[in-house]
């Protein structure tokens, strides 16, 4: 079979969609022809989205590392024996990075992926990549935190294009062996500025968290500094302090673990991996210096809906959600006056057992939106130097 035969694939397509073949079949030649071939352009380019619109398949992008771990052993298998449908995989370094391959693809390239933050599920919807969920369809969406989903719901007046799935804090990590926590409760934020540390930290390259760190060191509200440039100065002032900036969770893990740092900010979750396995590892949480993060499955538009919401309710499964909660080390949206959580995740930093969430300071999307140009170009050019 060519691919250069248009009327072949219209009759399989035509096939798939009097109920002659199945999907799965419809999928299996598409398969065969692209490895005997190679995926190529020219007039297979034109049916490929819609040979695989008729296809059970979503694809789901994550942080990969331990995030993606977690769904791929405990989730995406599971939902394929149980539905039939497919669950491919991509990753993304950061959301920027996402964002900027979604505005390039077609409608229905990318499904569902993880949202961090308010802020990025805001920023998604505004310009048009989000689909709205049918509520009706994911009925596991009453043990979710009610917090969490008005947390979303307040950026989308109350429709959802994504489910709250998990909660963690960017806070300050630093090696018990060198550092006391009560050195480290007793600085906070400021600790990150100490030069005697000097060369023995490291940071993240996020524009945002950069700013936020700042903005608590000059004694300023992270969401809503009034002397911009005394924020920056701190961070040009840090920037000769600091070994490199960090772009992932996996490259802290390892500057962590090998000790070629001492002191960081970092995520919650990826502090637990590093305490999990035998690294005495310290954790000044958001109370005392940084922030809290919402994430969510969003659906992006043109994506399959009814096999996006299968997927979103399954992995919202109490006996799933936890098992990814226990995998990636960041405790699950569920509602625990409602189910009832395991000991792991009970324990696991950031995790709070009311769901009121009271002593957690969460994104304003609103703050973010109105500075996110001016404060990304003016991170780049100091990270750069400048």
């Amino acid at each position: 079979m060519r691919f250069g035969d248009d009327k072949k694939y219209e009759r399989l397509l035509e096939a798939c969609g009097n109920g002659d073949i199945s999907r799965r079949q419809l999928m299996g030649f598409l398969t065969v022809a692209a490895a005997a071939v190679g995926v190529v352009g020219g007039p297979f380019r034109g049916l490929t989205r819609e040979a695989l619109a008729a296809v059970e398949q979503v694809r789901f992008d994550g942080w990969g590392g331990i995030v993606s771990e977690a769904f791929r052993n405990n989730a995406f298998p599971a939902f394929t024996k149980k539905t039939g449908i497919k669950v491919v995989e991509g990753e993304f370094g950061d959301t920027d990075e996402f964002l900027t391959q979604v505005k390039a693809s077609q409608p229905g390239e990318y499904n569902i992926f993880l949202v961090s933050g308010v802020y990025d599920y805001a920023r998604f919807n505004k310009a048009g990549f989000g689909a709205w969920i049918n509520e009706a369809n994911i009925p596991n969406l009453k043990l979710i935190l009610p917090a969490t989903l008005d947390a979303f719901r307040n950026e989308t007046g109350g429709k959802l294009s994504a489910i709250p799935f998990d909660y963690g804090t960017t806070g300050i990590a630093y090696n018990r062996k060198y550092i006391s926590d009560a050195e480290a409760k007793e600085a906070g934020a400021k600790i990150l500025w100490d030069e005697k540390y000097k060369g023995k930290m490291a940071m993240y390259d996020g524009w945002q968290t950069r700013a936020w760190m700042a903005s608590l060191y000059t004694g300023q509200d992270p969401q809503g500094a009034t002397d911009v440039e005394e924020m920056w100065e701190a961070c040009r002032k840090q920037r000769d302090l600091v070994v490199k900036y960090w772009g992932s969770g996996q490259e802290f893990i390892d500057l962590m673990s090998k000790e070629e740092i001492i002191l960081s900010d970092g995520w919650s979750g990826r502090v637990a991996y590093l305490q999990q396995n035998g690294h005495d590892i310290g954790w000044v949480d958001t109370a005392n210096a940084g922030f809290a993060w919402l994430e969510g499955l969003m659906v992006l538009a043109g994506s399959p809906m009814p096999e996006c919401e299968q997927l979103l309710d399954f992995c919202s499964e109490p006996k799933v959600a936890i098992a990814i909660a226990e995998g990636q080390n960041y405790p699950p949206a569920l509602d625990p006056n409602k189910v009832e959580l395991t000991e792991k995740v009970k324990s696991l930093p950031g995790f709070d057992p009311t769901g009121k969430f009271e002593n957690f300071i969460w994104e304003k999307a609103d703050y973010w939106t109105k500075n996110q140009d001016a404060f990304k170009k003016e991170w780049e050019r100091i990270s750069k130097g400048a």
